[in-house]
């Protein structure tokens, strides 16, 4: 099997790509369409609260990212209950005929960790609903099955908190949801260099959904053409099969024969 076969579905849609961007933090929509073409990336996440797309008074992100080409997966960012976020992409809904969805509903401030419990609420409703719901979440296992059981599209655990480019800090919960899960699974938050996406992929993922680690970045665009490079890898790597870790030396070369 070639890359160019190895897609991933998520709500009976196809993709390619298993890097997704998204469009915050960018200096403008120039740069940010730049390193989204430089990403191969086929979904970007918009936050619709804060990203302009009907304005026709001011720059919109339509204008440089043609929605009939990319996929847009609108989110609900910034909000911290599950009235909000129903509220936001039923307006997404209304505004733009978009079912498919990112569903996060933030705990406070500071750690921008999900609220589980509005999360969940939110979640069985949309999915009610008639969206499509790719959901982030804690790297709870249980919390993630519980998630999948009410119908969600995906599950986007988080590798560290938004923004903070740590990298994996539970790489045995993130194989743990992957192993238990019928649906895509994302690492979405806290990712922040190439080696963190292909660890994402080495452990299973289906995914991975970053922002900050491109458009933070000294060169965005050179940044989003490494880390499409790092999935790939991570991806090739997972699907190979690594070698056993070993306590011991293992000589490459056979014993036998020696002169």
């Amino acid at each position: 099997m070639t890359m160019q076969n190895d897609t991933w579905t998520v709500a009976g849609r196809t993709f390619r790509s298993r890097l997704i961007v998204g469009t915050g933090k960018y200096k403008d929509y120039a740069e940010n369409a730049a390193a989204l073409e430089a990403s191969g990336a086929e979904i970007v996440t918009v936050a619709l609260r804060r990203v302009n797309v009907s304005d026709a008074g001011s720059p919109k992100l339509v204008d440089f990212i043609d929605p009939k080409k990319y996929t847009y997966l609108p989110n609900t960012a910034g909000c911290y209950t599950a009235e909000e976020a129903m509220r936001t992409l039923r307006l997404a809904r209304e505004a733009g005929g978009w079912s498919l969805v990112k569903l996060e509903v933030l705990g406070d401030r500071k750690t921008l960790y999900p609220d589980m419990i509005e999360t969940l609420r939110a979640a069985e409703t949309l999915v009610k609903d008639g969206f499509d719901v790719m959901v982030y979440c804690t790297d709870d296992p249980l919390m993630c099955k519980r998630l999948e059981d009410l119908g969600c599209a995906a599950i986007m655990p988080l590798a560290a908190p938004i923004g903070s480019g740590l990298g994996i800090q539970n790489p045995i919960n993130i194989r743990l949801i992957v192993e238990g899960s019928k649906v895509p699974v994302l690492v979405d938050a806290g990712v922040g260099t190439a080696s963190d996406a292909a660890i994402a992929m080495e452990l299973g993922c289906d995914g991975v959904l970053m922002n900050t680690a491109i458009a933070e970045a000294k060169e965005p665009v050179m940044m989003a053409r490494a880390m499409r490079l790092a999935v790939e890898s991570g991806r090739l790597a997972y699907r190979a099969g690594r070698m056993k870790k070993k306590s011991y030396a293992d000589p490459s070369s056979p014993l036998a024969g020696l002169i």
